[in-house]
């Protein structure tokens, strides 16, 4: 998968190992950067895109988490400017991942774009993972954001991709469901679903609005109202 699981990871059994591995993400950041340099590529060029995303994931893995974060708050600027949501939604999780001060703020944007716009589901559930990895065993809010990822799947995927997302997801829910109330068979998860209504979109989709609320602390870096009137259907 893309989004799933894509964290960078340079640990290792060994300092040499580590080192190596370092040394390559090193190497492959300055690649990046000498082609960002070479020339002002157009904003709406999907190389400039990738590439400065990319540079944004390397800062990551190589847990330069102030110098990621500005490499995401730059791209998520800019892409807001362009409208160009999807490549916003993933320079926020970049801010995200960087750790830095504001990082649940960034998160907190980007889940709200992700589930605002029909962007790839496989990566508005791995924001709302992160909500759920952020949150503590005994809250809602991961309940409610593992049903909006379920959901989100049933709305935009089909085919084998639906069938992973969708695996996936019923996974997450079952986990949630453990952690949260220590459910272990299907009756008694069918009840808690129904006990916490996350079977209705109309009751679990407001109270995500408000775990994105608490996240971002009214602290928002884009015109919620404007994007909304924007879109085709209000």
């Amino acid at each position: 998968m893309k989004y799933l699981g894509d964290t960078f990871d340079l640990g290792a059994e060994s300092q040499q190992d580590a080192a190596t591995s370092s040394a390559t993400f090193e190497a492959q950041l300055a690649a990046v950067q000498d082609r960002l340099g070479e020339r002002e590529i157009e904003l709406e060029s999907p190389q400039w895109r990738e590439l400065a995303l990319q540079e944004g994931r390397l800062l990551v893995a190589l847990e330069r988490g102030p110098e990621a974060w500005q490499s995401g708050r730059r791209c998520f600027d800019r892409f807001c400017g362009a409208r160009l949501w999807e490549e916003a939604i993933e320079a926020a999780r970049i801010m995200f991942q960087s750790g830095e001060q504001d990082a649940l703020v960034a998160l907190g944007h980007g889940v709200w774009l992700a589930v605002t716009f029909p962007v790839d589901p496989e990566l508005s559930v791995a924001l709302l993972q992160d909500i759920i990895e952020e949150t503590p065993d005994d809250s809602d809010g991961a309940a409610v954001a593992a049903a909006t990822a379920a959901y989100v799947v049933n709305l935009r995927s089909e085919g084998k991709e639906y069938d992973s997302l969708s695996f996936f997801t019923n996974q997450m829910l079952g986990t949630v469901a453990r952690r949260h109330s220590g459910i272990e068979d299907q009756e008694a998860f069918d009840q808690w679903i129904e006990r916490l209504e996350l079977n209705d979109p109309a009751c679990f989709l407001p109270r995500l609005r408000n775990v994105v609320d608490v996240l971002v602390q009214d602290d928002w870096w884009i015109d919620r109202e404007a994007i909304q009137a924007s879109l085709p259907v209000q």
